[in-house]
């Protein structure tokens, strides 16, 4: 995530870039996104409007973090969704909410795009739907399976990372991260069981990127204990919020 990529502009202090592997995999799902359209332009503005969404998803995060006193200043889009690099205060309240400001954006999109429908559709002079009606109706779905996606109770998933941060007012810190990586493991293998079952290479990566992020979150917590063990004060790595579509 740190390599590899290419830069393409800062808001609000805060660096986007892109990595090269987002080329390779438009360049096979493109061809199915134009199809969709009777102007092929319609399916790739899809495709971008896509990581759009996903781009200021990420940025919820990151200003959340920041309104908290925490560090933000990277986002990076790939493949799989995106990725925001921050660092809250090591509290609970602080931690939770620059996880939360994420999927509430998705919230806070819902109604905007279905206004935006209903001004397409009223246009609509055929019974045949439109590129543009289609496109609207096309980035609707994609909003709202995004936003129920990521808030299933996984680990790194903001949802697994929210559980994590309820987790924290009883437990604390460490026990939190451990019991929220032990649920992401979980959940991680029953999705890579589905994908492998249902022939999809693509949720076997998926699941693979899962399983890997939880077993980080895993070994981070054992190291965490160690430190606090030998006295050494613990500065955990910062949370990367995932998003992966």
């Amino acid at each position: 995530m740190r390599t590899g990529v290419i830069r393409l502009f800062r808001f609000a202090g805060i660096d986007v870039y892109l990595h090269f592997t987002w080329f390779l995999v438009a360049a096979i799902f493109m061809t199915d996104y134009m199809r969709r359209y009777q102007s092929p332009i319609w399916g790739v503005l899809e495709y971008i409007s896509l990581f759009v969404i996903v781009l200021i998803h990420e940025f919820g995060h990151a200003l959340a973090c920041r309104q908290v006193g925490g560090v933000a200043n990277r986002i990076v889009l790939w493949p799989l969704g995106g990725v925001a690099f921050v660092n809250p205060p090591r509290r609970p309240g602080a931690y939770l909410w620059s996880i939360a400001a994420g999927p509430l954006v998705n919230v806070a999109l819902i109604p905007i795009l279905a206004v935006a429908g209903n001004l397409v559709s009223q246009s609509e002079n055929s019974l045949a739907p439109t590129d543009a009606y289609r496109f609207i109706t096309d980035l609707r779905y994609i909003n709202f399976w995004l936003l129920i996606f990521n808030m299933l109770p996984v680990f790194p998933l903001d949802g697994g990372q929210i559980v994590r941060g309820l987790l924290w007012f009883p437990f604390g810190e460490i026990r939190s991260l451990q019991i929220s990586s032990v649920i992401g493991l979980i959940g991680g293998a029953i999705l890579g069981i589905v994908g492998l079952m249902a022939g999809s290479v693509w949720w076997a990566v998926l699941a693979f990127f899962l399983l890997s992020r939880a077993w980080y979150g895993w070994q981070e917590a054992k190291a965490m204990i160690a430190a606090s063990k030998m006295g050494i004060p613990i500065s955990p790595s910062p949370a990367a919020p995932e998003n992966p579509r």
